[in-house]
């Protein structure tokens, strides 16, 4: 199974903190970033390879948390 899907985007422009990015592939796909997530040195006109990982261990701890949370409010009658 695969955990990780990376893409390439344009920087199309910067407004009120908001980095405005197109899909490379399909430059009708347009979605925003806050800013200050990209690298400092990025400029309109740059392309950006973005990844995103699925963070297993991290997703399994949260589901544990919840699960202890819920089975606490069974007992309490909640």
């Amino acid at each position: 199974m695969q955990n990780e899907s990376a893409f390439r985007a344009s920087l199309d422009r910067v407004e009120e903190g908001l980095a405005v990015l197109l899909l490379c592939e399909d430059e009708s796909v347009r979605f925003a970033f806050p800013r200050s997530l990209l690298p400092p040195d990025a400029r309109e006109g740059d392309i950006l390879e973005i990844a995103i990982r699925r963070d297993v261990a991290a997703t399994a701890e949260a589901r544990r948390r919840v699960a202890e949370r819920i089975e606490r409010l069974r007992k309490r009658g909640v």
